[in-house]
C-alpha cells in the first residue's frame, strides 16, 4: 500500500499456512511425555555435571592498558616477591596484642606454608616495620601476599587459612579476613529467599490472572526448569571461563522474570483459543505459532542487547551479559517446548481447578469492536494525546533528575553487613588506622632507564611530591626494591576506598604527580594495587558506556524497524526506552547515592553506584522493555494491516494486551524487587533498578506514552523509506497461527 508520506506502508493479510513454530508447538503438545522426559533428563544430567565439573565464580579481571596493570607488570618483572595480590589478616584484642607475639609468629609460619601464598608480613617480627600495629596496640594486621587473586581459590581454601590462624584464635584474639581473602568466607547469598518471594508473588498474580491453578502452574514450572538448566549450563561454562561472582544471581533473576513472562503470553493465547472451541493440541500449536514467534523476537532482542556488552571491550562485562543471556535462551526454549507440552498434558481441563470462573483473556471481534476498560482508555488518550504525552514525559524527567548527580565507583567492604568477616576487618582497620588504610595505593617508578647517578635525585623528587598530597593521610619514603630498578612507596588515602576523595587522589597521582616527577628523566610512574585498579576500571567503564548505549540502541532500533517496518515506530521505541532507563538510573542515585530509603534496604550510609551496574542495567532493561514493545506493537500492527485505521488499531492493541502485560510486569517487578533482600549491595542495586525500570516501562511508557505517540503519529508511524524496505529482511512480530482444525492440521 502506498503511503502519503513518500514511502511504503505495509498492510498484508497474514496467511494460514502451518509454520515451523506451529508444527513444533503441536508436536510438543501431542508428545508431551517425550518432551517432559527430555527436560527431566536434562535437569538431572546438567545438575549432576555441574556438581562434578562446574566451575567457581570470581571477580578476577585485568585491564591490560591501565596504569594499575602496567604497574603490576613492572613490579612482577623487577620485584616478583612483592607482586601479586595482598590481603590483610586483622587481629584485635581488648588488651595490647604484644602478649601474643608467639602465636602471631606461629600463624605467620603456617600461612606461609599454604599454597599460593608467597609471603606473610608479621608486624611483631623484630625486622618488620611496626606501622601495621595501631597506636594503642590493640589492633594489627598480617599482610598476606598471594600469587593469584585469593577470590579465585574457592571456599575450601578458607578452612586451611582457619587452621593456620588457630594459635591466635585459641589464645582469644579476634581474627578477621580483609578484602580478597574475606570474600572466600562470606556466607552463602540469600538468593533462595529472594527467589521464593518472587515465586510466591508470581503464584498469586498468575492465579488472579488466570483464575486457574493449572494455568498458573505452567509458567511457573516452565520458568523454574529453564532457570535451573540455564544456571547449570553457566556452571559448566564457568569451569573454562571466569565469570563474576554476581553472575549466577543475575542469570537467575533475569531467567525467572523472562521465563514466566514468555510462558504467560503463550498460555494466555492458548486458553483464548480453547474458549473459542479449539482442542488442546491445536490450540497449543497455534499459540506457539503466534505468540511463540513474538517470544523468539523478544528473546532475540534481549540476547542481542546483553551480548552487546562485549562492545565495551571488557571481557568481565561481556561475560556478565553472556551469563544472563544463557538463561534467556533457556527461557525461550522452555516457552517453545516445555510450555506446550504442559498444555498438552493439561488438555481441555486446564481450567478444571479454578479459583474463579474462567473468562476470555482477549476480546473477540475486529479491532475497535469492543468497549472494555482499556478500549475506553485508548479513546481518552486519543482525545487528550498531547496532555497525556506531556504528563508521561514529565514523570520520567522528574524521576531522572538525580541522574545528573551520578557518581560511579566501587562499593567497598564498609557497606557490607557486619555478618561478613571482611566488613568486621574493615571496621577494625578503620578504627585502628583510619579508613584509608583499607585501600592503600602502591606508587612505583620504573627507573631502569635512569642513570645510577640520577636515581637519588629521582627518589628525593618523588618523596617531595608525595608529601602533603591532597587526599592523602601520608606516604612511606620511596625505597628501591627487587633488582633496584623500581622505586616503591605506599600512599594511604585519607578517606575510604569508595570515597570520591580517594578516586581524586588516584587520578591526581596518575595524571599530575607522577608525570611531573618523571618528566625528562626517562622513568615511568604507576599507581597500582586493588583500589587503583578499581578506579581505573571505573574510568574505563565511564568512557565506554556511551559506546554500549549506542550499540544496544542501534541494534534494538534495527530489530524494531525490521519487524514492524515503521521508521518512526523504531525511533519512538528507542527514545522512550532511553527515557525510562534514565528514570530508573535516577531512582538508583536517590536511594543509594543520596541515601533516600537506603537504610530500609539494608544499606548503611551512602555508596556510589557500582561502576558496571548502569551498563548492565542498560543492556538488560533495553532488552526486556522490547518484550512489552513487541507484544503491544504486534497487536497494533496486525490491526493496522487489517484495517488501515491507526486510531482503532491502537485501541485494539491496548485492549488485547494491556491486562496481560500489566500482570507480566507485576510478576517481573516482584521477582526483581525481591532481590533487594540480598546481602550483596550490587544485587540490591540491580534488583531495585530493574524493578523500577519494568514498572515505569509497563505503566508510564506502555499505557501513556506509547498510545499517545502512536495516536499523534497516526499512519505516519508505519511509514518505511523504500530503500530501507528493500534492504531489510521481512520478519513478523507474531507468526501466523496456522490452519484451524483438529490437531491444527
Amino acid at each position: 500500500m502506498a503511503s502519503p508520506y513518500g514511502g511504503t506502508s505495509h498492510r498484508r493479510r497474514p496467511g494460514v499456512e502451518p509454520t515451523r513454530l506451529h508444527r513444533l508447538g503441536r508436536w510438543c503438545a501431542r508428545h508431551w511425555v517425550t518432551v517432559l522426559a527430555c527436560w527431566l533428563l536434562a535437569l538431572a544430567g546438567l545438575h549432576t555435571a555441574t556438581t562434578v565439573w562446574g566451575g567457581d565464580y570470581s571477580d578476577d579481571f585485568t585491564l591490560s592498558d591501565s596504569s594499575a596493570q602496567r604497574g603490576a607488570d613492572v613490579l612482577a618483572d623487577h620485584a616478583p616477591q612483592l607482586s601479586g595480590t595482598s590481603a590483610p589478616v586483622v587481629l584485635h584484642d581488648d588488651d595490647p596484642l604484644s602478649r601474643f607475639t608467639d602465636q602471631a609468629a606461629a600463624s605467620a609460619r603456617a600461612l606461609e606454608d599454604l599454597p599460593h601464598i608467597t609471603s606473610v608480613t608479621n608486624p611483631f617480627a623484630s625486622d618488620t616495620d611496626p606501622s601495621a600495629i595501631s597506636q594503642d596496640g590493640r589492633t594489627a594486621y598480617l599482610t598476606v601476599r598471594f600469587d593469584t587473586n585469593p577470590e579465585s581459590l574457592g571456599s575450601d581454601y578458607t578452612d586451611r587459612v582457619d587452621d593456620a590462624v588457630e594459635p591466635l584464635r585459641s589464645a582469644g584474639v579476634q581474627v578477621e579476613y580483609g578484602a580478597g581473602l574475606g570474600e572466600l568466607d562470606r556466607p552463602a547469598p540469600a538468593d533462595v529467599r529472594s527467589e521464593a518471594i518472587g515465586y510466591g508473588v508470581a503464584v498469586l498474580v498468575l492465579l488472579f490472572t488466570f483464575g486457574s491453578v493449572l494455568a498458573a502452574a505452567v509458567p511457573l514450572l516452565t520458568a523454574l526448569a529453564a532457570v535451573v538448566v540455564g544456571v547449570a549450563v553457566l556452571g559448566l561454562v564457568a569451569s573454562q571461563v571466569t565469570f563474576a561472582q554476581v553472575s549466577p544471581t543475575l542469570a537467575t533473576m533475569i531467567g525467572i522474570g523472562v521465563g514466566i513472562d514468555y510462558s504467560l503470553f503463550l498460555v494466555t493465547r492458548h486458553r483464548q483459543l480453547l474458549m473459542e472451541g479449539g482442542d488442546a493440541v491445536a490450540s497449543a500449536g497455534r499459540a506457539v505459532a503466534g505468540s511463540g514467534h513474538a517470544v523468539v523476537v523478544s528473546g532475540t532482542t534481549v540476547v542481542v542487547a546483553l551480548c552487546g556488552l562485549y562492545a565495551s571491550g571488557l571481557s568481565f562485562i561481556g561475560r556478565l551479559g553472556l551469563a544472563a543471556a544463557l538463561t534467556v535462551l533457556t527461557a525461550v526454549l522452555g516457552a517453545l517446548t516445555l510450555a506446550p507440552a504442559l498444555l498438552g498434558l493439561a488438555g481441555r481441563g486446564i481450567d478444571r481447578l479454578h479459583v474463579r470462573a474462567p473468562v476470555a483473556e482477549t476480546p473477540p471481534g475486529p479491532a475497535g469492536a469492543t468497549g472494555g476498560t482499556w478500549h475506553r482508555w485508548a479513546g481518552f488518550v486519543r482525545r487528550h494525546a498531547w496532555p497525556v504525552l506531556a504528563v508521561g514525559v514529565a514523570v520520567l524527567l522528574v524521576l531522572a533528575v538525580p541522574l545528573l548527580s551520578l557518581r560511579l565507583g566501587h562499593i567497598d567492604d564498609g557497606a557490607d553487613p557486619t555478618s561478613f568477616t571482611d566488613r568486621r576487618a574493615y571496621d577494625l582497620v578503620s578504627a585502628g588506622f583510619g579508613p584509608g588504610t583499607n585501600g592503600p595505593l602502591t606508587v612505583l617508578v620504573d627507573q631502569s632507564a635512569v642513570p645510577d647517578d640520577r636515581r637519588d635525585a629521582l627518589s628525593s623528587a618523588l618523596a617531595d611530591a608525595l608529601k602533603g598530597l591532597p587526599g592523602s593521610a601520608g606516604a612511606t619514603s620511596p625505597r628501591s626494591v627487587g633488582d633496584g630498578d623500581v622505586l616503591l612507596s605506599t600512599v594511604t588515602p585519607a578517606q575510604a576506598p569508595q570515597d570520591q576523595a580517594t578516586t581524586d587522589l588516584v587520578n591526581r597521582l596518575e595524571d599530575d604527580t607522577l608525570p611531573g616527577v618523571t618528566r625528562g628523566t626517562g622513568a615511568s610512574g604507576y599507581v597500582t594495587g586493588v583500589t587503583a585498579a578499581q578506579v581505573d576500571f571505573r574510568d574505563v567503564i565511564a568512557d565506554r558506556l556511551p559506546i554500549i548505549i549506542a550499540v544496544v540502541v542501534g541494534l534494538a532500533f534495527l530489530i524494531i524497524l525490521t519487524v514492524f517496518r515503521g521508521l518512526l515506530v523504531a525511533v519512538k521505541a528507542a527514545v522512550l526506552n532511553l527515557l525510562s532507563i534514565s528514570a530508573a538510573y535516577g531512582v538508583l542515585v536517590a536511594v543509594f547515592q543520596w541515601g533516600w530509603g537506603g537504610p530500609a534496604l539494608g544499606v548503611e550510609g551512602t555508596v556510589p553506584i557500582e561502576s558496571y551496574v548502569p551498563m548492565m542495567m542498560f543492556a538488560i532493561v533495553f532488552g526486556l522493555s522490547m518484550d512489552y514493545e513487541v507484544f503491544l506493537l504486534s497487536r497494533v500492527h496486525d490491526a493496522w494491516m487489517r484495517t488501515g485505521d491507526g486510531h482503532a488499531s491502537v485501541a485494539h492493541g491496548l485492549e488485547v494486551t494491556a491486562r496481560v502485560i500489566s500482570c507480566a510486569a507485576l510478576i517481573m517487578v516482584s521477582v526483581f524487587g525481591a532481590f533487594v533482600l540480598s546481602d550483596t549491595i550490587v544485587v540490591k542495586m540491580l534488583g531495585l533498578g530493574l524493578a523500577v525500570s519494568v514498572l515505569v516501562d509497563a505503566t508510564v511508557v506502555r499505557l501513556l506514552l506509547v498510545p499517545a505517540v502512536l495516536t499523534l503519529l497516526g499512519a505516519r508511524a508505519w511509514w518505511m523509506p523504500r530503500p530501507l524496505d528493500r534492504v531489510l529482511p521481512h520478519v513478523r512480530a507474531e507468526g501466523t497461527e496456522g490452519p484451524v482444525g483438529p490437531g491444527g492440521a
